[in-house]
């Protein structure tokens, strides 16, 4: 019998920069504030990285150095892998 259940898409670096940046600051992701979005269009972020084409950005939130790679994400010099 195949499995009928919906494939998951991989989750959007985006969620994985909030997990990472709550994560750093210990809080829950829905605490963060301001909302990551209103300091970077995460919609073309995601964009970015899924054309294949970007392979680090570099920006700061609320005084916190953060740098995105494709394979991590590194908040204030500490590494989280997706």
């Amino acid at each position: 019998m195949l499995d009928a259940s919906p494939s998951e898409d991989p989750p959007r670096p985006s969620t994985w920069i909030v997990e990472a940046l709550a994560d750093a600051v210990d809080i829950d992701p829905v605490a963060l504030h301001p909302p990551l979005y209103d300091v970077i269009d995460l919609d073309t972020l995601d964009r970015l990285f899924g054309s294949g084409n970007v392979t680090t950005v570099e920006f700061e939130y609320h005084g916190t150095a953060v740098t995105v790679r494709e394979d991590e994400i590194v908040v204030d010099g500490t590494a989280y892998e997706p």
